[in-house]
């Protein structure tokens, strides 16, 4: 086991990233048990940080931790051990905090504990996944296959790759595929199959591209509520982990 860590992650340089990703979910589960703690008014359980009537949100101290992260990250100290890994911790630690109050950050209100709150946990669950495929080794847009048997090729080749993948990406995004089209920034395959998928209704790509009883925009809305399934099945999940909302 030892040796595996040292040849997949110590020698490529991914045990920073690997901090990184442990600092996140660790951040992200703490935080949400504390809230929920807190929700529940349980006794012992800190309360809220109120200094003057002012609720500071917990989003400020994680711009605070990812400040002190990058910088540390980008100075000299930043390619020395331990600092690497204490300061990838840190900006892991304040990724999770910030992303955890995505949805206030977007809305410019606190809606923390409504439907539209959730947009938070999906923010984390995609920062999650794309820290644990770059630890796996995937680069963006697929620039790693950009090559002809291992050797390097021209700037225009990596940058028609590039070009292409992010095509892929931003009708992915366009036709409603959230998760397909980030993701796919680093496994290019997800971006295809969102793009090529029928829209979801509402998207902008639907209401460009699926006239009002046209026949895609029915079909787009007949898979939606036959994959209605999943949705309530992320929503379990959600509810499980970050709470469940109290407001519409």
């Amino acid at each position: 086991m030892g040796d595996w860590y040292r040849q997949e992650i110590v020698d490529p340089g991914k045990q920073p990233l690997l901090f990184l990703l442990l600092g996140f979910l660790g951040a992200f589960l703490f935080i949400r048990l504390s809230v929920r703690m807190i929700r529940a008014e349980v006794s012992w359980w800190p309360r809220n940080v109120t200094p003057g009537g002012l609720h500071i949100h917990h989003v400020v101290f994680g711009v605070i931790f990812m400040i002190i992260g990058g910088l540390g990250l980008a100075s000299p100290i930043g390619t020395r051990h331990p600092w690497a890994e204490i300061e990838a911790a840190l900006f892991g630690i304040g990724t999770a905090l910030v992303l955890d109050e995505f949805a206030l950050i977007l809305h410019l209100k606190d809606v923390y504990w409504s439907e539209d709150g959730r947009l938070s946990v999906d923010a984390v669950v995609v920062g999650a996944a794309v820290c644990g495929l770059l630890l796996l080794g995937a680069a963006p847009f697929g620039v790693n296959d950009a090559s002809v048997d291992g050797a390097p090729v021209s700037g225009w080749t990596y940058a028609a790759v590039v070009a292409v993948n992010a095509g892929f990406a931003l009708v992915a995004l366009g036709k409603g595929k959230a998760f397909t089209g980030l993701l796919g920034i680093l496994v290019p395959l997800f971006t295809v199959v969102g793009a090529l998928r029928l829209a979801r209704p509402g998207s902008p790509w639907a209401r460009s591209h699926y006239p009002a009883g046209g026949r895609k925009a029915e079909r787009a809305q007949v898979r939606e509520e036959r994959e209605g399934w999943r949705r309530r099945l992320r929503i379990r999940v959600y509810d499980a982990i970050a709470g469940k909302p109290s407001a519409p």
